[in-house]
């Protein structure tokens, strides 16, 4: 099967001003009259719930959190891209539109990318006027600094902040409209289940975490913004609660999951530090424009790094990538990290990290620049680490960071179940298979400010409007498949934690499918994830009960989940016969191990569908056309 993305026709340029003019609106008054669910208050679901609301629709939103404000958004540090140009230094839409379609190794719809560049603008201007701090040049005017995959300087940034005060804009704007009772909000609420009624998305149920109680709501659209599935890796840069449940339920019930393999390892986290962590801190990408990326010449060399002599440093990706240096995109710079630790170059007591050196740019800014700039970071390292990055090179390697893959939607932001409209890092549509640095706030806003708004008015307007409330058989069903799932896993009373089985299975996914893959790996790494999930539902113990708070049984349900998505995640890594962006499979590779893509075979969306328990899932085809952008060999040299 073929998916259809509904791109509308014209030039690239004008497809999205001509779509929003084509598509049918709702009256203001009408607006009234729909219900709406969204379920995350991330960057995306805060901005959709704020944005719908104050167009006239009621609007239910869902956060699993205690506060909208704790929305995994919150930790993204290093800034947001936007074409402003403001640097004068030769940035546009198109040239944003690709860098990020080169960016992810050519494997994104040049509509929507083209689209995410328009309005990047706009969301600047919007934060703007919410009052989010951005950085000031002298003058007065937005500052801008660079980031890997770009040769302009085009990211705005609140010194290492900038999710923490983006997501306070989309809160503040949401805290308007649920004072205005616009917007009804439901915290500490877990989404089970999509509920589909005569094939269209008519509503959800969720779990109240705290009471332990089952709750079902009826709508006539519903909007998933739940985030990423990188903790699938159980060790990754995402909060401990991101989980896949509320995608993976939705791709039970026919919502195409896209590109599961796409993950984006990134390149500056602080070291695995034992064996018992529970999850790794990012450094943001930001520290790559002053920080220099070094590792001994000499392999094994274990003095301390004031002790090396320039001349025994080896500087890898400033030689190797000249044109771009240390601000290479993050697969590449992950991969090349993987490489100098492979040749025994690596530093630290494990030899898995590599040095990022502020030296020179303190002696050539002032400390006080530096400090200026990254102040937070370097005190959050510092505060982890015990050591002063002032005075010390930081310590980093990579780790799993984004989801590229998710849900599948066409233009529209719409997945293969009507009704059903998927946001940011939860849909898969615009990075490809490599997301660069500072775009995951671009396309969370963009999703949720300026694209949902007209797409779902489009669909309410020509959906089968028919009152649903949740007596309706099909939310009865659903509740009772969550009841029974949830009795399974409270009676088998195990000798295994879930977060025992949830380790083990992150350490298979990376030994086998983390920075790089090879066939043979992918292979055995199903089969160890088949006997983990056989085992999982024998012994895993969940004490406690289903009628009050308990947390054990809430990393059950989501490791469950892990233990088919993994799976999954291995199947669309093996059908993937290339390699490309996040995706390094070591029998495609150049001379120079930079990754070798199959243009001619894989120039497609890998969209996968759910056939039921114990059956493989069938792989579905969107063909990647490309009339604006040449279909290269990705070079940062």
């Amino acid at each position: 099967m073929q998916l259809d993305a509904k791109i509308p026709g014209g030039p690239l340029a004008e497809k999205w001003d001509r779509h929003r003019f084509e598509l049918k609106l709702v009256n203001p008054a009408n607006k009234r009259k729909y219900d709406i669910i969204v379920v995350g208050t991330g960057l995306a679901g805060g901005a959709a719930s704020a944005s719908l609301a104050e167009l006239g629709y009621n609007v239910k939103t869902f956060c699993i959190q205690d506060s909208p404000r704790r929305a995994h958004s919150i930790a993204a540090q290093g800034g947001i891209n936007a074409s402003k140009n403001y640097q004068n230094d030769g940035d546009s839409d198109r040239r944003l539109f690709y860098d990020t379609i080169k960016g992810g190794d050519f494997r994104a719809r040049e509509a929507n990318v083209y689209r995410l560049a328009q309005l990047s603008g706009n969301i600047i201007d919007q934060c703007v006027a919410q009052g989010v701090p951005f950085a000031r040049e002298y003058g007065g005017q937005l500052a801008n600094r660079s980031f890997g995959g770009a040769q302009v300087s085009r990211t705005f940034y609140a010194r290492g902040q900038t999710g923490q005060q983006l997501l306070l804009g989309a809160y503040s704007a949401l805290s308007r409209q649920i004072a205005a009772k616009k917007v009804e909000m439901y915290t500490r609420r877990e989404m089970l289940d999509v509920v589909v009624i005569d094939g269209q998305a008519r509503g959800i149920v969720v779990r109240n975490l705290v009471s332990g109680e089952i709750e079902k709501y009826a709508a006539d659209a519903v909007v998933l913004a739940t985030g990423g599935y990188g903790n699938v890796f159980y060790l990754s840069t995402n909060a401990m609660g991101a989980n896949v449940s509320a995608t993976y339920r939705a791709y039970k019930k026919g919502a195409f999951f896209a590109n599961p393999c796409f993950t984006q390892i990134h390149p500056t986290c602080i070291p695995v530090h034992g064996t018992y962590q529970s999850k790794l801190t990012l450094m943001s990408e930001s520290l790559r424009n002053d920080g220099r990326v070094w590792v001994p010449k000499k392999p094994g060399d274990k003095r301390k790094p004031s002790e090396i002599p320039e001349a025994e440093r080896d500087y890898y990706l400033e030689n190797k990538y000249p044109s771009f240096g240390n601000l290479v995109p993050r697969d590449v710079a992950s991969r090349n990290a993987k490489e100098q630790c492979d040749k025994g170059k690596g530093v630290g007591e494990t030899g898995l990290a590599v040095y990022l050196d502020f030296a020179d740019a303190i002696k050539r800014d002032g400390k006080d620049t530096i400090e200026k700039k990254y102040a937070n970071l370097f005190q959050m390292y510092e505060k982890i680490t015990a050591d002063n990055p002032y005075e010390t090179p930081m310590m980093i390697y990579p780790a799993v960071h984004y989801a590229m893959g998710g849900l599948w939607v066409d233009y529209n932001l719409m997945s293969t179940i009507d009704g059903l409209f998927v946001l940011g890092e939860a849909n898969f549509s615009d990075h490809g298979a490599n997301r660069l640095g500072a775009s995951a706030l671009m396309q969370g806003l963009a999703d949720g400010y300026f694209i949902i708004p007209y797409t779902i008015g489009g669909y309410l307007t020509t959906a089968a409007k028919k009152q649903i409330k949740t007596d309706h058989p099909a939310f009865r069903e659903s509740e009772k498949q969550i009841n029974d799932f949830t009795n399974k896993l409270l009676s088998i009373k195990g000798k295994r934690t879930a977060d025992d089985f949830h380790r083990q299975l992150g350490n298979i996914l990376w030994e086998y499918c983390g920075m790089s893959r090879n066939d043979a790996g992918l292979e055995k790494a199903r089969k160890l994830i088949q006997e983990l999930r056989g085992e999982f539902w024998k012994n895993v113990l969940v004490p406690g009960s289903d009628k009050d708070f308990n947390q054990s049984l809430e990393k059950a349900g989501r490791v469950a989940d892990y233990l088919e998505f993994g799976e999954l995640l291995v199947i669309d890594a093996l059908s993937r016969k290339e390699s490309c962006g996040g995706h390094f499979n070591e029998a495609h590779q150049t001379e120079e191990n930079e990754a070798m893509r199959d243009d001619e075979n894989f120039c497609h969306v890998s969209a996968w569908e759910y056939k039921g328990e114990g059956n493989d899932p069938v792989l579905n085809k969107e063909p990647l056309t490309f009339e604006n952008v040449k279909l290269t060999q990705r070079s940062y040299k």
